[in-house]
């Protein structure tokens, strides 16, 4: 959640550090901070609370300039937002650090260091990793050695970057459980949490693995695994673009992403469907033995991703494959039991989720068949880690509140669900008609987007409500619980999403005039049913707001309906989670929210 850049130049680094963290803006954090080695040997540091801007500002007053540096966004977990808690921390002016993760063990470090004679300043776990390190310099070891002697007293997860007045000509990072890359320059080399800090000065990368210890030169970078052995990382040249991040046009990011998805709906078909046929071998070559084995699938994922898999289980089982869909941190700490020849699935738009990341590691000492996922970002933990990842090519999304992630997730759910249908009977006829449908459907998404200016208006009629219900029956269940996710995330409004058929048990009892009732009719099998339900929302005074198939007709005495036109039965949930993405997003702006960084939520959750 938190962000690291760091760079060693022979030009001043200040502009890259801080230009690194606006782009990293869009993880969430409540402070920033900086620290650069000044040409007279000193560490210089700058810390603000609240955004990168006020940073900034302090910097126009203050200017620093150096050649080495670090830099951090943080987000607060131990210890509140404060000036004493941002990043960097420093030991005296020995040692100057910028962490992400959690130190699990750092009570017991603390105790030990301050029976020491170290002195602390904050609540942080990361001031205990300064002083750890310091104490390891003052026993006469250099900073790399430092380095691998502190990590091997830490339990828990972290991404680290040092610094050393001492050290003019090279900065040690480390990871473990938390992502850090390396950018590669012309005798200048940089440091980040992602690619996207990075993306105005290199698109070479070295993705750091699990245990590695890295030392960063101006002309050269040194890589030690877990073990302490000089290893090679291959560079890998990134396909995104400085320009790939910015809004455009756009009032907001996530503005732009709603407005992305028939163009990356239609990236994520690209070379996986050809005449009326799935080509699976898109997927990969270890896909093939996978899915031929599989005799059933259990869903990992948090939050948004969380959702798509719940989609992706009425998908499956449709088609006879038993599924199951859990929330990672859940699945962590139980026990599990394993049916023969089950595929594991997870599915992450950064790839580096913590909870997601832990269960498939988990997952690999269990007896499942194999592992595969649904990823947006190729250099992530998740896919390398992976037997098999199926990209879902939404490029960066820099909105907190995800929205093109998620319906390129169920594109990609989509195709794994035809390839394992394949295996159940499925016949040439009916293939082509759903791969037709999955052709159709950037065009579907188009028209949903045309909705915007109606929906704008439809959500003056939430900009004063503090609650919301969704409801939704079958595959539009879920839907309606990510539409009540994200009106929740960016507008604040306090939404719950109920299936329909539940109304009667319990969530009937908070219905009236104050309450709005968000539904998705399509044509489908379950409709005379959900309009039975909305039935005894408008007898208990509901306001209704729907969205629905042109071709049905509603009898309701009073209602608020927008209508989609021709939504083809199988892609149906994805087009109609658009005008609730819209919905979510023209709310907030009346609310005067911040739209694309929500208060107290991180983009990427690298930590438990």
């Amino acid at each position: 959640m938190c962000g690291i850049v760091g760079a060693i130049a022979e030009r001043n680094v200040v502009p890259i550090l801080m230009e690194g963290l606006r782009r990293l803006e869009y993880r969430g954090y409540d402070s920033a901070g900086i620290a650069v080695r000044a040409d007279d040997g000193h560490i210089q540091r700058i810390r603000s609370v609240g955004k990168v801007g006020e940073l900034q500002h302090r910097l126009d007053t203050q200017p620093l300039v150096g050649r080495l540096g670090i830099a951090h966004t943080r987000w607060a977990t131990h210890g509140i937002p404060a000036e004493r808690n941002a990043h960097p921390h420093m030991s005296g002016e020995r040692v100057a650090v910028v962490h992400n993760g959690i130190i699990e063990n750092h009570a017991d470090l603390r105790a030990e260091l301050s029976a020491q004679g170290f002195s602390f300043t904050s609540e942080t776990d990361t001031e205990v990793i300064a002083h750890l390190l310091a104490y390891h310099l003052g026993e006469g070891e250099d900073l790399l050695s430092a380095v691998r002697s502190s990590t091997s007293r830490m339990v828990g997860a972290y991404a680290l970057a040092v610094a050393c007045p001492d050290e003019a000509e090279r900065l040690i990072v480390a990871r473990l459980g938390s992502p850090l890359v390396i950018g590669i320059g012309v005798e200048e080399n940089f440091i980040a949490s992602d690619v996207f800090a990075l993306l105005p000065v290199t698109q070479r990368f070295i993705f750091l693995e699990e245990g590695d210890i890295a030392e960063i030169r101006r002309g050269s970078v040194r890589v030690l695994d877990a073990q302490g052995n000089e290893v090679e990382r291959p560079v890998r040249i990134s396909q995104l673009t400085a320009s790939t991040a910015d809004k455009g046009p756009y009032r907001h990011y996530m503005l732009k992403e709603i407005f992305e998805q028939p163009a990356v709906i239609a990236e994520t078909l690209e070379g996986r469907i050809y005449k009326g046929r799935l080509l699976e071998e898109s997927f990969g070559h270890e896909a093939k033995r996978l899915l031929d084995a599989a005799k059933g699938v259990h869903i990992i994922a948090c939050g948004t991703s969380y959702h798509a898999g719940l989609v992706a289980r009425y998908w499956l089982e449709e088609v006879g494959v038993p599924c199951s869909v859990e929330v990672a941190s859940e699945f962590r700490y139980r026990q599990v039991v394993v049916p023969k020849d089950t595929l594991f699935v997870t599915i992450s738009q950064s790839g580096e989720t913590a909870d997601t990341l832990a269960a498939l590691r988990e997952s690999k000492k269990m007896g499942y068949l194999g592992s595969l996922c649904v990823c947006n970002v190729p250099e992530s933990s998740l896919v390398r880690e992976s037997d098999v990842a199926v990209m879902t090519r939404a490029g960066p999304e820099i909105g907190v509140a995800s929205t093109k992630a998620f319906t390129t997730q169920l594109v990609a759910l989509r195709l794994l669900a035809l390839a394992l249908a394949r295996r159940h009977g499925m016949d040439r006829e009916k293939e082509k008609t759903l791969v037709e449908e999955l052709e159709s459907l950037p065009r579907q998404v188009e028209v949903a987007l045309s909705l915007s200016e109606a929906i704008e208006e439809m959500a003056n009629a939430f900009a004063e409500k503090t609650h919301a219900l969704f409801l939704g029956r079958g595959t539009f269940y879920p839907v309606a619980m990510e539409g009540a996710l994200k009106l929740k995330e960016i507008s604040y409004i306090h939404a719950e999403a109920y299936p329909a058929g539940e109304l009667k048990h319990g969530p009937l009892a908070l219905v009236d005039a104050d309450m709005p009732v968000i539904c998705a009719l399509p044509n489908d099998p379950l409709l005379e049913k959900v309009l039975s339900n909305l039935q005894e929302v408008r007898a208990r005074g509901g306001e209704l707001f729907l969205f629905s198939d042109e071709r049905i007709r509603i009898n309701l005495d009073h209602y608020h309906s927008l209508t989609l036109a021709d939504i083809c039965p199988s892609t149906a949930p994805i087009v109609y989670t658009i005008p609730l993405q819209l919905l979510a997003y023209h709310t907030a702006v009346l609310k005067g929210t911040d739209v694309d960084q929500p208060r107290n939520l991180a983009k990427s959750v690298t930590v438990e």
